[in-house]
């Protein structure tokens, strides 16, 4: 059973450790990206080895922060994570550490306490928010690599501030970051929100145009096979973001991504704005994250996973499935 602990307890911890491996998530987002490398330019700054492991690449957008970035060669005693609420996200590449992680640094409520010690903070927008306040409760020094990786898991977990997540808080750490390191963030966000490929434009075109609307207008799928992606000329990479593209529609409660992993296994994201609690519904197989946003993986084919889906959103919209 894991022990929750304070953020000046995980200062304490991060200074009485070295040679650390700092573990995200599969298919890295902002707030793994931004978390990860940011502890990790911590605690070198605070003279500590340290490295980001990471089943899959870091997705090139985030290449203004892997600039500053150099793996290190030391003998690893400490294993760290940060944005991942369970160690089935780690991937394959990375499960061997899932039972040997000391301190798991999340704001996930759904994080299932893998961690022999944890830091969680619900209320917090995103883990880069967890790990500002570490950092500033335990007065450890922030270099600018730092709070750029902070304001880029802070940004895109808040969506550049306008998810349900948003909070005074978060503002006011992103002002602070923003003020005191001149972070350029004109560009950075025209990075993270913005700029597309080619590519991406014409496979968000495609899954648009496939989208189907359900449940009395109230949730929109979207499918997405590896023969869409093929065809597009897309990487796993490229889907980062699909998953808000339901929500767009107006009048839509739930919006679904179902995304070929392999066959008969989906990756299921879900959104949703008011009503449904998207992390208790991936929780009922065996996934999680937050009440707006969260995900799972179901196996089955297409068809199988959404009429699943659909048959635990449709009663909480007072929906019956048969009927709509």
């Amino acid at each position: 059973m894991s022990k929750n602990i304070s953020y000046k307890d995980a200062a304490e911890f991060f200074r009485t450790h070295d040679n650390y491996y700092i573990l995200i998530h599969q298919n890295p987002d902002g707030d793994a990206v931004g978390s990860g490398f940011g502890l990790c330019f911590a605690l070198r700054l605070l003279g500590k080895k340290a490295n980001v492991m990471c089943s899959d690449p870091i997705p090139e957008k985030y290449s203004y922060i892997l600039k500053d970035y150099e793996p290190q060669k030391f003998n690893h005693k400490t294993t760290v994570s940060t944005d991942l609420p369970d160690v089935k996200l780690l991937g394959k590449g990375l499960s061997g550490y899932s039972d040997f992680i000391e301190l798991a640094l999340d704001h996930h409520k759904s994080n299932t306490g893998f961690a022999d010690l944890t830091v969680q903070d619900p209320a917090a927008s995103s883990a880069c928010e967890v790990l500002y306040e570490i950092l500033s409760e335990g007065e450890i020094p922030i270099s600018k690599e730092t709070a750029l990786c902070i304001y880029t898991g802070i940004a895109t977990d808040t969506g550049c501030f306008k998810y349900e997540c948003t909070t005074p808080r978060c503002h006011i750490i992103a002002a602070k970051l923003i003020e005191q390191y001149m972070l350029p963030i004109g560009r950075i966000n025209r990075i993270l929100f913005d700029i597309k490929s080619t590519e991406k434009m014409k496979f968000e075109q495609k899954v648009i145009s496939e989208m189907q609307v359900l449940l009395d207008g109230k949730c929109a799928v979207i499918t997405i096979n590896h023969s869409d992606m093929e065809k597009c000329g897309v990487t796993e990479q490229d889907t980062e973001g699909v998953a808000s593209l339901p929500m767009q529609v107006q009048g839509i409660e739930v919006g679904v991504t179902l995304r070929e992993k392999e066959e008969n296994r989906y990756k299921v994201s879900m959104r949703s704005a008011e009503i449904v609690d998207c992390s208790e519904i991936c929780r009922r197989f065996g996934g999680g994250g937050h009440t707006r946003a969260a995900g799972c993986i179901i196996e089955g084919d297409a068809d199988q996973v959404r009429m699943k889906i659909l048959a635990a959103v449709a009663p909480i919209l007072g929906i019956d499935l048969w009927l709509a």
